[in-house]
């Protein structure tokens, strides 16, 4: 297999590299005849000297992060050990030996996703050589310094999502063999104990990582670190949510559909794809939202601290600010843990001897619980390192952090109203489709969507409303624009309770794999399992009962992923609005010249509005496409391998295939998707700096609320579905069929477009920062013409890959290396299906 992957997969990457090159290239020559000198900005910062802070009982403030860095390292601790916990918990053989499958595929995916990250790092550590070592005229140790630690954030990203699939795997296992024993509660337990495990050590290692800079490397390199460490983090984020989301989507509609075709079950294990489907459920629900998290948190601590280096001129206030800071990001750490503890100690007591639970009541108390003693944190801490502070600063500033943790909860909670199983919007997508099938059961999907765009918007603005007005209470007289530092602090605010957001964010792909495993190991069908199970493990089987509770259990799964989705958007967002801050500040020397180009009485401004709504709909259109192709593969293999009869399960082998379908055509979806991204970037960094931080607001906010729409109107079709399955008890029935019509298109729309905005909106900021300094350097230097003709240059080589995200990508009735030898075939059936005879007279010649 792996012989008839590499061949589709390295000319791809070769191309790829080949055109990046040349880019960079050109930037080196363009560099090379210019004289003067760049400033480094963001890189050339230095951080103040912490070791003056004091707070309150005479610890230093150096003294005092070396307490969050143990903190930090309890943390890891913390979650190294609840992995070893849901290790040893007790599993049938037969459930053991699917999820370890699953963890397979998923290693090999995770694998050769690695390798394709080294490629592209090594594109980016290209420009970066050429920038700061060419063009800036760094040293070449300080232009190492900012190559290591973008490889080192990449590398955090990259471990967190491995982490992250190794929990799960053993989770869903334990999940699906507790349900056996009839009782909810450990249902609910196992995967949020994985879930907090993977948030701990996700948040954990990305606080320590910044701690390490922070206290033990030489100041005047710091600034370096931190903006290579988010380039990379960013970098890794980006390539595994777009991917991820493309493979997921691809292997779980491509399962879906069979039931319609063959009036199979839900997770037959005579289904070929189902495999695919759970190892998407970790690919693009696991690795992709633990990358995105990890890289989430640290580029929004990253735009504070450079907002603090910049907007803040007393460096005595900068050191103050930054200690408080980070102070708060451990003391949140630990408030995320003993809610944990907490909720799970009321959990247990509540439900122990229950029958039956609504599995979403302990996740929702959970987390309020934490914004609550999270708020609480906030203020103690405030109060206990810059309580001494000038005009009560330290309530004005926890209030507006409090405003993002808050916003934490709440969010959540307007998501359930348009996604829960109880909702009813979820309930009226039901009502449509008993009546109007599919074409009611999509709309009343859309307005789902559309409604809740509404209403967490005017949520947002409510409380960053908040915060301006608050920042209005003396921050001016302390640092520029204070408006931006609170609404940074939102930022910072919504991730306090990191851990316990990635948790219920992880909890949806234990519970959705745990419904698979039963099926897969189709352990109802071993010979004498009662009398074994009674034997070897102690209790009587409830077969109908632990199906029902796996069904529930992954409806309330499906809730709280949805309520994850706008956190991590609206964090991009506000931590991008702080990171724009950074350049405006930059081009207007500290906000004393050209403030007027930032309006639309300047054009380029305008223009840039516009061109970053067009770039948005391109990208939700790529990453939908990309999905649908591979999807048309994937039921095309299925449909030809499937074999309904003489057998219990699909062949290992068949299974590997598909998943190899969906490597393929994740990897090439984002390559597509990510150099046309990263062209696009440079050619509006050239184009004209104001040009740029349009496009840059303008991307943050399209992207917000389509990023809301999409993630919304995907999950009220998901649990439309899950209520006529559990609820409805009406499988394999026109209305089941409806539904899951509306839940295939509602996939991409929740798993892969809108969670992908989030990382893409942050690598397009930071890699900008690089790209429009080079180009208002060079324009100094004399070289307008020639930055002009790069924009030129970079935007054509965007608007090819652009196109190739469609015309590479469009379904075809035989892809062959003759038809287009860049397409990447795979073979999956020795000759032509049915299903390409029919849609031939569909497909265009070329």
């Amino acid at each position: 297999m792996s012989t008839e992957r590499r061949p589709a997969h390295r000319p791809w990457l070769r191309r790829a590299a080949i055109i990046a090159g040349a880019g960079a290239g050109t930037l080196a020559l363009s560099g090379c005849g210019a004289g003067g000198h760049i400033d480094g900005g963001e890189a050339s910062l230095e951080l103040p000297d912490l070791s003056g802070v004091t707070a309150s009982g005479g610890l230093s403030g150096f003294t005092l992060l070396l307490g969050g860095l143990a903190i930090t390292v309890l943390g890891l601790a913390f979650g190294f050990a609840v992995l070893r916990q849901i290790r040893r918990m007790p599993v049938h053989e037969s459930m053991r030996e699917v999820s370890e499958l699953i963890y397979a595929t998923s290693k090999a995916y995770l694998v050769q996703q690695g390798k394709f990250l080294l490629a592209l790092w090594g594109v980016i550590a290209a420009v970066i050589i050429l920038y700061y070592g060419v063009l800036v005229g760094f040293s070449w140790g300080r232009t190492a310094v900012v190559i290591a630690f973008s490889l080192i954030g990449m590398a955090g990203s990259y471990s967190v999502a491995w982490f992250g699939i190794r929990v799960n795997t053993y989770a869903n296992s334990r999940t699906s063999f507790a349900a056996l024993r009839g009782k909810p509660l450990a249902l609910h337990r196992i995967p949020l104990k994985a879930g907090m495990s993977i948030g701990m050590v996700l948040i954990s290692l990305e606080l320590l990582m910044m701690l390490v800079i922070l206290l033990f490397l030489p100041r005047d390199i710091a600034g370096a670190c931190f903006i290579g460490f988010a380039i990379g983090e960013s970098l890794g984020a980006a390539a595994l949510r777009i991917a991820g989301g493309i493979f997921t989507k691809i292997a779980d509609i491509g399962s879906d559909l069979m039931k319609i075709a063959f009036k199979i079950k839900e997770d037959d294990a005579r289904n070929p794809g189902v495999i695919a489907d759970c190892t998407g459920d970790n690919a693009g629900d696991s690795v992709g939202p633990s990358a995105d998290g990890f890289e989430t948190y640290g580029v929004t601590g990253v735009a504070l601290v450079t907002f603090l280096l910049l907007a803040v001129h007393d460096p005595s206030i900068q050191a103050t600010l930054l200690v408080w800071i980070f102070a708060v990001r451990a003391a949140m750490l630990i408030a995320s843990a003993l809610s944990y503890l907490a909720n799970d100690a009321w959990a247990k007591w509540r439900y122990a001897k229950a029958d039956r639970m609504d599995f979403e009541h302990p996740l929702t108390s959970l987390v309020w619980l934490t914004s609550a003693i999270s708020i609480a944190a906030t203020y103690a801490t405030a109060y206990w390192v810059i309580g001494d502070m000038q005009d009560g600063m330290w309530w004005k500033l926890s209030t507006i952090v409090s405003c993002g943790t808050l916003a934490g909860a709440l969010i959540p909670e307007l998501v359930k109203v348009f996604t829960s199983t109880s909702s009813r919007h979820v309930r009226e997508v039901v009502k449509s489709s008993r009546e109007g099938g599919p074409s009611l059961n999509i709309l009343s999907g859309l307005v789902a969507g559309n409604f809740s765009g509404y209403w967490l918007g005017m949520a947002i603005v409510a409380l960053m409303g908040a915060a301006y007005l608050i920042s209005g209470l003396g921050l001016e007289d302390i640092m520029l624009a204070p408006a931006v530092f609170a609404f940074g602090l939102v930022a910072f605010g919504f991730l306090g309770m990191g851990p316990v957001t990635i948790a219920v964010d992880s909890y949806g792909p234990v519970t959705d794999n745990a419904q698979s495993v039963y099926e897969l190991s189709v352990i109802e069908d071993i010979e004498d399992i009662d009398a074994e199970l009674r034997d070897e493990f102690g209790f009587a089987p409830e077969w109908e009962r632990a199906k029902r509770m796996l069904e529930e259990n992954d409806g309330a799964g499906n809730t709280f992923k949805a309520t994850a989705k706008p956190v991590l958007i609206g964090t991009a967002v506000v931590g991008a609005t702080t990171m724009i801050f950074s350049i405006i500040i930059s081009l207007t020397e500290g906000l004393t010249t050209g403030i007027e180009n930032l309006s639309l009485i300047h054009p380029p401004f305008l223009l840039g509005l516009i061109a970053g709504g067009a770039t948005i709909y391109w990208f939700t259109g790529a990453s939908i496409q990309a999905v649908t192709t591979g999807s048309y593969r994937a039921v095309e293999f299925i449909k030809n391998t499937i074999k309904l009869d003489g057998v219990t399960k699909a062949s290992t082998e068949d299974s590997r295939k598909v998943v190899a379908i969906c490597t393929q055509y994740a990897q090439q979806g984002m390559l597509n998707i990510f150099l046309a991204v990263f062209f696009a970037t440079l050619a509006f960094a050239f184009v004209e700096p104001y040009f740029f931080i349009g496009y840059l607001i303008s991307i943050a906010l399209f992207g917000l609320y389509q990023a809301i729409f999409m993630a919304n109107a995907g999950g009220a079709w998901d649990n439309a579905k899950k209520i006529v399955e559990v609820d409805l008890h009406a499988k394999n029935t026109p209305l089941h069929e409806a539904t899951i019509v509306g839940d295939t298109v509602g996939d991409p729309y929740k798993d892969t477009s809108s969670v992908a905005l989030n990382p893409v909106i942050k690598f397009t900021t930071l890699f900008g920062l690089l790209a429009v300094e080079l180009a208002v350097g060079l324009t100094e230097q004399g070289s307008a013409a020639l930055v002009h003709w790069l924009a030129a240059a970079f935007f054509l080589v965007s608007c090819f890959f652009v196109h190739r995200s469609f015309y590479g990508m469009r379904i075809r009735a035989s892809l062959t290396e003759e038809d287009d030898p860049d397409a990447s075939p795979v073979n999956t059936a020795d000759a032509p299906s049915p299903a390409a005879d029919r849609d031939a007279t569909l497909v265009e010649a070329e």
